[in-house]
C-alpha cells in the first residue's frame, strides 16, 4: 500500500490543504464550534462528548440539537456533578435527535456523570484503558465505551457504539480528535492521550477519498478500514496521523472545493 501511496507528493499536496483549510474561519457549520465556549476541560470534554455523539444526519439539524442539550447545562461540569439519572431523564424528556431520544441522551450523560465520580475526568476513565506497547488507542476506544454503556445501564449504545462489533466508531474517534490533538482547530484539553495513537474517524465520503487514495482495500468503512487507512496517514505524520481529518473533510463541504482536483494533485488512479 505504500508504493500506491505516493509519498512525497501526497504530503505536499495533504500540507496544501492542511494549510489552506486548517483554519477557524471554516469550522462553521461543524459542532466542533461548540467546543471553543468551554475553557475548562471538564466543561469541554463533556461538550465534545455531547457534540460528537449527536454528530449523524444534516449539519443545520445536528447544531441545533447540541445547541438545545446545551443550553440546559451552563457548566456542563457542575450540572452533571449535581444530577441525577432520573433528573436527567426529566431534563431531556422532551428531547429529539432524529433517532436518538431524550431518554438516550440522558442515559449516556448519566453514564459520563458516573465515569466522571469513578475516575474523576472522562479523560482519566479513557486513559485508564491504555496500555504499554497499544499502537492505536482501539482498545482504550473498546474499554470506553464499555464503561460508559455499563454505567448507564447499556441505554445508550445508539450514541456509544463499541468497537468490538466492528464498526469504524467515526463520532468516538471524532471526539478524541478534537480532545488530544490541538492546533488552530482542534482545542485539545487531553493531555495523557497521545495523538500519535489517534484513528482517523471515517464516514462514507472519507472512505470514498481513501479509497481512491489507494489507502484501503475493505469493501466496507469498518474499523479495519479505519486501521488501514490511520496506518498510510502515520507513513506521512508519524506522531500525528488524524492531522489532515478536518482539512480533508472540507472537500466535501465546501462548495469551491473539487475533491477531484485534490486526488489529482495526489496521483490516484481513481478518482472517487
Amino acid at each position: 500500500m505504500t508504493a500506491a501511496f505516493g509519498l512525497g507528493k501526497r504530503r505536499q499536496a495533504l500540507e496544501d490543504l492542511y494549510g489552506k483549510y486548517n483554519r477557524r474561519e471554516y469550522v462553521h457549520p461543524d459542532p466542533l464550534e461548540f467546543l471553543y465556549n468551554y475553557d475548562d476541560p471538564r466543561d469541554r470534554e463533556i461538550v465534545g462528548l455531547v457534540a460528537s455523539s449527536l454528530a449523524y444526519g444534516r449539519v443545520r439539524q445536528i447544531l441545533r440539537s447540541v445547541a438545545s442539550v446545551l443550553d440546559r447545562m451552563a457548566s456542563p461540569a457542575k450540572y452533571l456533578a449535581g444530577s441525577t439519572r432520573e433528573g436527567l431523564e426529566g431534563t431531556f424528556a422532551g428531547f429529539k435527535h432524529r433517532f436518538t431520544t431524550g431518554r438516550e441522551l440522558a442515559l449516556m450523560l448519566a453514564g459520563a456523570k458516573g465515569a466522571i465520580e469513578r475516575y474523576g475526568s472522562l479523560e482519566a476513565c479513557f486513559a485508564s484503558g491504555m496500555k504499554d506497547g497499544d499502537e492505536t488507542v482501539l482498545p482504550a476506544l473498546r474499554e470506553f465505551a464499555g464503561q460508559l454503556n455499563t454505567l448507564c445501564g447499556c441505554g445508550a449504545r445508539s450514541l456509544v457504539p463499541e468497537a468490538g462489533a466492528g464498526s469504524a466508531c467515526k463520532r468516538l474517534n471524532l471526539y478524541l480528535r478534537w480532545m488530544a490533538r490541538r492546533d488552530e482547530v482542534d482545542p485539545g484539553g487531553w493531555e495523557s492521550v497521545p495523538a500519535r495513537m489517534l484513528i482517523v474517524p471515517v464516514d462514507t465520503h472519507m472512505y470514498r477519498l481513501c479509497g481512491a487514495l489507494g489507502m484501503t482495500r475493505r469493501k466496507a468503512a469498518d474499523m479495519r478500514a479505519a486501521l488501514e487507512i490511520t496506518a498510510c496517514f502515520r507513513e506521512i505524520a508519524p506522531e500525528d496521523p488524524v492531522k489532515y481529518d478536518f482539512a480533508l473533510t472540507r472537500l466535501g463541504i465546501r462548495s469551491e472545493c473539487d475533491p477531484r482536483k485534490f486526488l489529482e494533485c495526489c496521483g490516484a488512479r481513481e478518482v472517487a
